[in-house]
């Protein structure tokens, strides 16, 4: 699983009890999901179909510096399942576990489901490529 963004958990953020309003957290899943997807697929006329199990660990609060793992889980025809991982940047605490994200690529016209021509092998040479590009490895 690759880290690849971090937010800082704001005033605005947080919920009753000072914590991060887990409706907050899902948005931000879904947004950095919905990224990791397009960079993936190379397109960005995708649409989130699906989110399943969603676990809340530990809370996040004011201050905290949150980070987002990301990870393929499965590609198919149209699809790419991804999942995310939410935790403290400093303690490395879960705070939030998002599996089986499913986005599917759709025609910008027709909104209708359309091949993306991925497959996992090669989304996973595009990633080693990437990160040999950036001396990442």
């Amino acid at each position: 699983m690759r880290f690849l963004s971090r937010r800082l958990v704001m005033p605005s953020d947080l919920n009753y009890a000072n914590a991060l309003f887990g409706g907050r957290a899902l948005e931000w899943i879904d947004e950095e999901a919905a990224i990791y997807a397009i960079c993936q697929l190379e397109t960005n006329c995708l649409v989130t179909k699906h989110i399943g199990e969603i676990s809340f660990e530990s809370p996040a609060t004011q201050g905290d510096i949150v980070e987002f793992g990301l990870a393929t889980k499965k590609v198919g025809r149209t699809s790419i399942t991804v999942t995310c991982l939410v935790r403290n940047k400093a303690t490395k605490k879960t705070i939030c576990f998002a599996d089986d994200i499913v986005f599917v690529r759709v025609d910008p016209i027709t909104r209708m489901p359309v091949e993306h021509g991925k497959t996992m092998e090669g989304l996973l040479l595009q990633t080693e490529q990437e990160m040999r590009a950036l001396n990442m490895e």
